[in-house]
């Protein structure tokens, strides 16, 4: 079953240089994060720290971007252990391809 997904707040969730670049490091979290004592990379995702430093942004700026993809529901945060792991919603990313495709 098909995701349903608001294409426009999708777009524009990932018209932002930096939560595109989001998007693609989360497609391979262990091939673009350190490794991670708490949180598995495939099941929980990144961890909210890792996404902070990699984006050299402050705490808040990245906290910005990930809501805003989380409310889109291309992303999934999952708190674990005092942290917040985050992880592309597969099923929610191919409603988008297949949405822009149909156009």
């Amino acid at each position: 079953m098909e995701e349903s997904l608001d294409l426009e707040k999708a777009l524009k969730a990932i018209a932002s240089p930096r939560r595109l670049q989001i998007m693609q490091w989360l497609q391979d979290v262990a091939a673009n994060f350190p490794a991670q004592v708490h949180g598995d990379p495939v099941k929980h995702g990144a961890c909210n720290l890792f996404i902070t430093d990699k984006l050299e942004v402050s705490q808040p700026a990245a906290s910005r971007h990930m809501k805003v993809l989380v409310e889109a529901g291309l992303v999934v945060a999952t708190a674990r252990s005092g942290w917040v792991y985050y992880r592309r919603n597969e099923p929610a990313v191919d409603a988008l391809k297949h949405q822009l495709l149909a156009l």
